[in-house]
């Protein structure tokens, strides 16, 4: 599998290291080396790939996770627009606690004019 540019030159960037991956597969993932860790050196991102039997399409895998992670390290978040609620929901809060005020006077104990 022929890598694309941007992957070629972020693979300079990154160590990988190759191991063996757990679960299922039987004999011929519990024997080959297949998994793969990459550490990205500059930002000291890590990322695996340990689905495939195969180690080339891990390492891959590796590889567009990381750059994915860049891309999104990259990305500013929205800056946060001040807002206010309306003259007229001020108004219906206003109200709904006026009557919410008037319910909890009523249920009060008539006062000690006996």
């Amino acid at each position: 599998m022929a890598l694309p540019d941007h992957l070629k030159k972020l693979l300079a960037d990154c160590d990988v290291e190759t191991y063996r991956a757990s679960g299922p597969g039987g004999q011929h993932r519990n024997k080959t080396e297949s998994a793969v860790r990459m550490t990205h050196r500059p930002s000291g991102i890590v990322r695996v790939g340990t689905e495939h039997r195969s180690q080339l399409r891990n390492r891959e895998l590796a590889l567009e996770r990381i750059f994915k992670a860049l891309e999104a390290k990259k990305k500013k978040p929205k800056p946060r627009v001040a807002t206010k609620p309306s003259k007229a929901a001020k108004v219906r809060r206003l109200e709904s606690k006026a009557r919410d005020s008037v319910k909890k006077r009523e249920r009060k104990r008539p006062s000690g004019d006996e």
